[in-house]
């Protein structure tokens, strides 16, 4: 399960990269702040799951 959810933080932030790119390559300021915002949310879910392992062991 840790896996999953780890695979998951790093596709939202490879995604959420990705889409800043895109934005900033075609001026939507809107599709550049949603890529910062899912690059976010991906940090935060891959440190929870930091967390997690440091009291699993």
């Amino acid at each position: 399960m840790a896996a999953d959810e780890k695979a998951k933080a790093k596709a939202e932030q490879v995604n959420g990269k990705s889409k800043e790119t895109v934005g900033r390559t075609v001026g939507n300021e809107r599709m550049t702040a949603e890529g910062r915002a899912d690059q976010t949310k991906g940090d935060a879910r891959q440190a929870k799951e930091k967390i997690k392992d440091v009291f699993r062991d």
